[in-house]
């Protein structure tokens, strides 16, 4: 999951890069066709990379609530004691939902602000100052889920190997020995 994260997070940063530089170049330019191109071309970005925000940021909420179920039923299941693997996916996801959730809500701030700028209702800057917070904010809980991915990513190999002493002590096969004999 790490690898697919890094791979949208720098989409999403290229994205807002490239909205934010096309957004100045429409608005420092005169009244004309390719001003009006250029908007056009700032508004499918930002629309595109709002978007693509939402998703980033949903696809963690959903990750860590199907990581942390599942390291909770098999906590369940072999009698793991929650003092340690369940409850630090918990801590996990509680402290990675907010940073994501504050990335959200400055996004769709940000495309109201611009609709609001677009409109003449309110100042450009709002937008502009709007935008800089959303990417700045962005930045920050993408290091927040990243690191949290990564100790989500140990915790789901520590559960793993558990189960594996678990059943070895049991006289069960391991995981893979299991799912080999399925085949």
């Amino acid at each position: 999951m790490t690898r697919i994260f890094l791979t949208l997070a720098v989409f999403v940063i290229l994205a807002m890069t490239a909205t934010i530089i096309v957004g100045f170049a429409s608005f420092s330019m005169e009244v004309s066709g390719a001003k009006s191109d250029t908007f056009m071309v700032h508004f499918n970005l930002g629309l595109v990379t709002v978007l693509a925000i939402l998703l980033v940021h949903c696809i963690i909420f959903t990750y860590f609530l199907g990581t942390g179920r599942w390291v909770k039923e098999v906590g369940l299941a072999y009698q793991l004691p929650d003092q340690h693997l369940p409850k630090l996916t918990r801590e996990l996801k509680r402290s990675t939902f907010p940073p994501a959730l504050f990335a959200m809500l400055t996004a769709i701030g940000t495309a109201a602000a611009g609709a609001g700028a677009q409109l003449q209702e309110w100042p450009w800057y709002i937008h502009a100052t709007a935008a800089g917070i959303t990417f700045l904010v962005n930045l920050w809980a993408f290091a927040v889920e990243y690191a949290n991915l990564r100790l989500n990513a140990r915790v789901i190999t520590e559960v793993l190997d558990e189960v594996d002493r678990i059943r070895a002590s049991r006289g069960l096969p391991s995981n893979l020995e299991a799912l080999e004999q399925d085949q």
